[in-house]
C-alpha cells in the first residue's frame, strides 16, 4: 500500500480518500478505527494490529500531535519486538512509505489534531 497524499484529516491510499482516522494493514485499512478515550492511545486501541503480527508498528500522533502515547504502550509493543516508531502524522506517513517494502508494516493514524 503507499500513501499518496496526507493533510490535516485527510489521507490519501492506493488511491482512496479516508476522513478518519485509520489502521493500515498489509492488505487492507481499517477506516473505522477510534481509540477509548480519544486522545490517548492505549493498547487495547491497538488490539487487532498487534494481533496481525506487525514487525514495525507506525503511530501517527496527529497534525499536531495532541494524541498521546504512553511509555508502558510503546514499552508492551516492544517487549513483543515490535519495532516503533511514534511520530507527527506527516512523518509518520513519510517512514510508512518509506519501511513497508522492507518489513511487515502496520500504521495507525490519527488524522486531525
Amino acid at each position: 500500500m503507499k500513501i499518496e497524499h496526507y493533510s490535516f484529516g485527510k489521507i490519501i491510499i492506493d488511491g482512496k480518500t479516508y476522513t478518519s482516522d485509520v489502521i493500515i494493514y498489509p492488505e487492507r485499512v481499517d477506516s473505522s478505527w477510534w481509540r477509548e478515550r480519544g486522545h490517548y492511545l492505549q493498547l487495547i486501541d491497538l488490539t487487532d494490529a498487534i494481533n496481525a503480527g506487525p514487525e514495525i508498528l507506525i503511530i501517527g500522533t496527529g497534525y499536531f500531535g495532541k494524541m498521546a502515547v504512553p511509555k508502558e504502550t510503546i514499552s508492551h509493543l516492544k517487549s513483543k519486538g515490535i519495532e516503533v516508531h511514534v511520530e507527527r502524522t506527516k512523518k509518520a506517513v513519510e517512514l510508512f512509505n518509506t519501511f513497508q517494502n522492507d518489513k511487515v508494516v502496520i500504521a495507525a493514524f490519527h488524522l486531525t489534531c
